[in-house]
């Protein structure tokens, strides 16, 4: 593992036409044996919060899940709890590839045509 990586973004939602996300620009890199941390991009998330794209109440939460994820760091807890587990995780190559379902709206704007 090369480093624990966090990225602050609203929760992803399923559309009609696949998913919505949107990422508040800044994260938190941590050394792999929770050492150490720095933020990355202060400067972007300082530039959308003068221009208004993150809002007041979003940049409140983003404080606040700054603080949360601060403390699973220093508690080693949740995602940080067993760093040798996850030091250790690969991805199964046997695992199948996953496919979501095409919504009916996708479906309909590639029908071939005569032509």
């Amino acid at each position: 593992m090369r480093n624990w990586y966090v990225n602050f973004e609203h929760p992803t939602t399923r559309t009609v036409d696949g998913f919505d996300t949107f990422d508040l620009t800044v994260d938190l890199v941590v050394a792999p044996d929770l050492s150490s941390w720095q933020w990355k991009d202060e400067d972007e998330y300082a530039h959308v919060r003068r221009l208004g794209i993150v809002t007041d109440t979003e940049h409140r939460a983003v404080d606040m899940a700054r603080a949360q994820v601060l403390a699973m760091i220093e508690e080693r807890s949740r995602p940080f709890a067993d760093i040798a587990a996850w030091r250790s995780w690969r991805w199964d190559p046997a695992w199948p590839t996953p496919r979501l379902p095409r919504s009916k709206r996708a479906a309909r704007s590639v029908e071939p045509t005569d032509g």
